[in-house]
C-alpha cells in the first residue's frame, strides 16, 4: 500500500525517472515529467501529455492512492503514450 508521502518521495527523486503508476484495476498511467503529477492527500491529478506539446497536459485523469499497487520504473528514452486498461 502507498501512501501520498511515498509517491511524492518517488515522483521527487533526481534526476527524475520516468514512472508508470499501476492501479488495482489494472489500469496505468505513464509520467514522463514530474509536473504532470499533482498529488493530495487522497488522490493523484495524473496530465496525459499533448501530442503537440509533452509538456503540457491535455487531458487529466485522477487517481485513488488507495487503488495505487505498483509505482515501475520507466526507460528513460520511452515516449508518452496513452493510459490503458488490462
Amino acid at each position: 500500500m502507498f501512501t501520498a508521502n511515498d509517491i511524492r518521495a518517488r515522483i521527487k527523486i533526481q534526476p527524475f525517472q520516468p514512472v508508470r503508476i499501476v492501479t488495482s484495476s489494472g489500469q496505468t498511467y505513464d509520467v514522463f515529467h514530474p509536473d504532470m503529477v499533482l498529488i493530495a492527500q487522497r488522490e493523484l491529478i495524473v496530465g496525459r501529455a499533448s501530442p503537440r506539446d509533452p509538456d503540457i497536459a491535455e487531458q487529466t485523469d485522477r487517481v485513488s492512492v488507495l487503488h495505487i499497487t505498483a509505482l515501475e520504473d520507466l526507460p528513460t528514452n520511452s515516449k508518452p503514450r496513452r493510459k490503458r486498461s488490462a
